[in-house]
């Protein structure tokens, strides 16, 4: 069975996923697949039964792995924690039986379909639990450790899903598992997902040879471009990879949607409070049976031996064994496991810390796409340094130790999860006006202290915003789409353009209803093309730690991004002409998709609160629309399409159409007349406008 009928079986089988989230938690008792990481640029889904992914089960309604977060460029079908060890009565190992492997997922599974390979079930009432570190959160939470921690508890111990299901050949080795899951909004941090385990022995058993890893069935596409339902042929395109130094396995799109998938995504693993002997790489291919070296394992025997790095035989990974690095280069559908083997036994009551990290990066170059270059792969393993970075924390060197000039918080061990911080991002408020957004925001930057040089080092702001048009005609990676149109610093040092704040700063800060945030700035973007959308932000940035080697650091944009859209606002006065732009309408327009539900053109001058109805020449009702400043017709197809990741604000006075009749029919080529009704005073005006296909 390919993963294309597995899929249609799914989807007929498990309908539950089609309803809301509340709802499919009621029906499958306490499992929780509700939560992605989204306050960096990856969305990640994670369960509270020790998978990550879900299968595409419910895509597009949630990410699976996607990067950047909104482009639809996934990087994970599903994926797990793997367990494997021996059981025996104490050190020496007598009675050793095994070995024995706890699955979070295998070949072919997905989270809607949890049975045979699904061998972790959530703690009873245990949810995942989301915190915090940003003040402005509704998680916030002064035990989390990332700007966004998700926290769960499972366990190997139950034969029987929740729901009564037998776990097929399922032997457990009695343990407990607490996972915290850490996500930042640095822009130099915002592309990876730490994943930090505890593992408990609560059996009375040693567990012997123990070894944990991350298996992942990645699979590198623009969902945009080609559609997971397409069956097998989206999958087996992926080449494969392995770096020994970094410790980190990756993937990356070799034939599939080249051009449209310029990015790798890795499984990284990053360290233990254990001592641990080797780190080991495999993959396979999708239910391969018959090859001697890319079989998918089907006994807890076999994945033992891939824990070990063997691929068939005694057959290992590396430039002197005998799969050779160039062998999974080529496009196929594998999956990947790298695993860490602990030295020592895992006694009864006893616990062990293990730490894996998934990354995702661009490709860098100019090398053709579906290369695998030094080149391609320099941003991506830098971003795999900062994800070690950031679980070294104090440790600088990442020799293990706590070095004298180390220890940051005098509590004499090594305080991990520790990065270089910008300031605190600012908080903003867009007002979308007339070809025109005011954009303000507050000074609580400028109290920001450095966490590694426990200094004030605020230095100024950046505004960025995005060019019209940027959401239909690039990859949707808002990062890498965001410019800067101004900069304003601190006087009195060698740092930036020392403009200093005279130009933006107001004499008093102002407020607005609902809101008691105290603005001091104010900037106005001019010339805007009213009915395009645009992205701002305003990011704070410091003055660097030459001390400590570290260049001035910027707060991420994505942390406070405004989706805007220009346009006219509400207008009740008699005199105002109501109309229709673009007008005439082509067909085709620049800034419409590819689809007729993702044309749309805009109703301006508007009253606060007005009935719109459409008329064709001889009379017949096209269409009525109810308007109101809440109400802009951001429901249409198009801002579902190109607005999913964040809520547009528009003007007021605006309405956006998607051309299609009341009877959910496009409308065709011609004249057509409209009136617009006041509702609060029952004043009524008429216009025209001409579509042409």
């Amino acid at each position: 069975m390919n993963k294309f009928v597995l899929l249609l079986f799914l989807f007929s089988s498990f309908f539950i996923f089609a309803q809301t989230s509340q709802q499919r938690l009621e029906k499958t008792l306490d499992d929780d697949n509700t939560k992605f990481t989204n306050v960096g640029n990856i969305g990640l889904t994670i369960t509270n039964f020790g998978t990550y992914g879900h299968g595409f089960s419910i895509w597009p309604e949630q990410p699976s792995c996607e990067y950047p977060l909104g482009s639809g460029i996934e990087h994970i079908f599903d994926g797990g924690l793997w367990i494997g060890a021996f059981l025996s009565d104490n050190e020496e190992g007598s009675n050793r039986l095994g070995p024995f492997v706890t699955t979070g997922a295998v070949d072919a599974s997905s989270v809607s379909a949890r049975g045979g390979g699904f061998e972790f079930t959530n703690k009873s009432g245990s949810f995942v639990r989301e915190r915090s570190s940003l003040i402005d959160s509704k998680f916030f939470d002064p035990e989390a450790i990332s700007h966004q921690d998700f926290v769960m508890q499972f366990v190997d111990t139950n034969r029987f899903l929740n729901n009564g299901e037998l776990i097929v050949d399922h032997r457990p080795l009695g343990v407990s598992i607490r996972l915290e899951t850490y996500a930042w909004n640095f822009p130099f941090a915002d592309f990876f997902v730490i994943l930090n385990y505890w593992i408990k022995n609560t059996s009375n058993k040693y567990l012997d040879s123990l070894h944990v890893g991350l298996w992942t069935d990645t699979v590198v596409r623009n969902t945009n471009i080609t559609s997971p339902r397409t069956g097998s042929a989206f999958f087996n395109k992926g080449g494969n990879g392995y770096n020994d130094s970094l410790t980190i396995a990756y993937e990356f799109d070799a034939t599939g949607d080249i051009g449209f998938t310029d990015s790798y995504i890795g499984l990284q693993f990053l360290g233990s409070d254990k001592v641990i002997d080797s780190v080991n790489f495999v993959n396979w291919q999708f239910r391969n049976t018959t090859d001697p070296n890319f079989f998918a394992p089907q006994t807890d025997v076999q994945r033992f031996r891939k824990m070990l790095g063997f691929y068939g035989g005694e057959n290992r990974f590396g430039e002197d064994e005998a799969i050779k690095p160039e062998t999974i280069k080529s496009p196929s559908n594998r999956s990947m496991l790298i695993s860490a083997e602990i030295d020592d036994d895992l006694e009864p009551g006893d616990s062990v810390n293990v730490t894996f990290a998934i990354v995702a990066g661009k490709k860098s170059g100019t090398d053709l796409p579906s290369f695998d270059t030094k080149e391609q792969k320099s941003d991506f393993y830098l971003n795999a340094g900062w994800a070690l970075r950031a679980y070294n924390g104090e440790d600088k060197n990442g020799n293990g130790i706590l070095d004298p000039d180390e220890d940051l918080d005098g509590n004499g061990k090594i305080t991990r999860y520790i990065l270089p911080a910008p300031p605190t991002p600012p908080k903003v408020k867009a007002i979308p006006q007339n070809q025109s957004v005011v954009i303000y925001w507050d000074k609580r930057a400028e109290a920001s202290i450095d966490p590694i040089s426990a200094i004030k080092d605020f230095e100024g702001y950046r505004i960025y915003r995005t060019n019209p048009g940027y959401d239909l005609t690039e990859a949707q990676d808002i990062n890498a789409s965001l410019i800067t149109i101004a900069e304003f610093d601190s006087v009195g040092n060698e740092i930036g353009f020392n403009t200093g704040f005279d130009f933006i700063e107001m004499e008093q800060p102002i407020k607005f209803s609902g809101d008691d945030t105290e603005y001091w700035y104010k900037f106005e973007i001019e010339n805007q093309l009213n009915g395009w959308q645009y992205i701002y932000s305003v990011t704070a940035f410091d003055q660097g730690d030459p001390v400590n080697n570290l260049e001035s650091l910027e707060s991420g944009p994505l942390a406070n991004l405004q989706k805007i859209i220009p346009g006219t606002p509400a207008e009740d006065e008699q005199d105002v002409e109501i109309g229709v732009y673009p007008n005439p309408y082509y067909g085709n327009a620049y800034w419409d998709g590819n689809s007729e539900r993702l044309r749309k053109i805009y109703f301006y001058n508007l009253p606060s609160e007005c009935e719109i109805t459409i008329y064709t020449l001889s009379g017949d009702v096209v269409k009525r629309i109810y308007h109101d400043q809440q109400s802009n017709g951001s429901d249409l197809r198009w801002f579902e399409t190109f607005s999913k990741d964040a809520k547009q604000q528009m003007s007021g006075g605006e309405h956006a159409w998607d051309l299609i009749t009341e009877s959910d029919q496009a409308i065709a080529t011609g004249l057509y007349l409209f009136t617009v009704k006041n509702s609060k005073n029952g004043n009524i005006k008429r216009g025209k406008f001409l579509v042409i296909k």
